[in-house]
């Protein structure tokens, strides 16, 4: 009779179940896309003369700078502790944790590049709020300039949070009650901060939604890309 202790752990499944709530993420955020709904939620916190919180001290000098601040400074110790661990980083090995660093850094990278390329501007240059932009999709690339200064989808700084979806990934095989921790600290993190600068007016909800979306996919693509070159016998541990 084969032992429990034989059979697959449920935190190490199959990726195509990764990969299905991907999919499953990815239709939800395009259905908030389509509702129009980014509007409303933002005359929530501002209205013609524009958004009263977006010089808040807690939500700008605390939220904004300190939570930036605190993430480079995690995303730091995490490359200095992919050679010297401490603390969680013990319970993985040196290649998961080189994975956990790099998938935060190209996080911040992707969404970063994209930001680049965009020619959204913020709810608070928007005319509806007393500014000068007008609103169109942010996906009307071909649409031109809205009349501000763009560079505003995604969210960047919710990526200071959503940046470190990596290391559910990370953990999962080894330490799966970790990455459910991490994962959740992650999600709490991103969500806190896109809810924060969507106060200021710097951000619709749609913005943190892509943001943590696209932070997902690309800790996820690198964590299959990372399976596919261990051992055969790491590799189906893993799944």
């Amino acid at each position: 009779m084969p032992r429990l202790a034989a059979l697959p752990r449920p935190a190490a499944r199959s990726p195509i179940v990764l990969l299905g709530w991907t999919a499953l993420a990815l239709a939800g955020v395009l259905a908030w896309d389509a509702s129009a709904l980014d509007l409303a939620a933002a005359r929530w916190f501002g209205d013609q003369h524009g958004f009263p919180l977006r010089d808040h001290w807690l939500l700008s000098a605390v939220l904004h700078e300190g939570g930036r601040a605190a993430a480079w400074l995690l995303a730091l110790g995490l490359c200095v502790g992919a050679w010297w661990p401490v603390g969680p980083l013990r319970r993985i090995g040196m290649a998961r944790r080189l994975q956990l660093a790099g998938s935060t850094l190209a996080a911040v990278l992707a969404v970063s590049l994209m930001k680049g390329f965009s020619l959204t501007s913020c709810p608070w240059e928007l005319d509806v709020f007393g500014r000068t932009a007008h609103l169109v999709s942010h996906w009307a690339w071909l649409h031109g300039p809205d009349g501000g200064s763009g560079h505003c989808f995604p969210a960047g700084h919710a990526s200071a949070g959503f940046a470190f979806l990596g290391g559910f990934f990370a953990f999962r095989t080894e330490a799966p009650h970790i990455a459910r921790r991490w994962l959740a600290a992650a999600l709490a993190a991103g969500f806190v901060f896109g809810a924060a600068q969507q106060a200021r007016g710097a951000h619709f909800m749609s913005h943190t939604l892509w943001t943590a979306w696209l932070c997902w996919s690309v800790a996820l693509a690198i964590d299959l890309a990372v399976r596919r070159r261990m051992p055969a016998p790491l590799a189906r541990e893993s799944t």
